[in-house]
């Protein structure tokens, strides 16, 4: 399996990269609400593993209470390009 392929796999993977690519910069609570069905879990260990893979960057801004944002890193923004295309090809190309 390719790296690429690991990096994005998972149900909510792809949902939380082109979320954060409508919109440049999102906070947990705000992803949560626009993807229904996710739960609060799968949220934290999918953005934990598309940070580790360098696809989006965790902005802490040391307040107190916390706040976090999520954005899409260069290599985030590198790929969405790529998965825009194969998802319209795939649209264009029914099995």
């Amino acid at each position: 399996m390719t790296r690429v392929v690991r990096m994005i796999q998972g149900r909510w993977k792809l949902p939380i990269l082109f979320r954060l690519y409508a919109d440049p910069s999102m906070r947990t609570s705000r992803l949560r609400r626009d993807l229904p069905g996710i739960s609060q879990k799968m949220l934290t260990q999918h953005l934990r593993e598309l940070e580790s893979d360098r696809l989006i960057e965790r902005i802490d801004f040391g307040e107190k209470p916390p706040r976090v944002e999520y954005q899409l890193s260069e290599a985030g923004k590198g790929l969405l390009p790529v998965l825009i295309a194969t998802r319209n090809f795939s649209a264009s190309h029914p099995a």
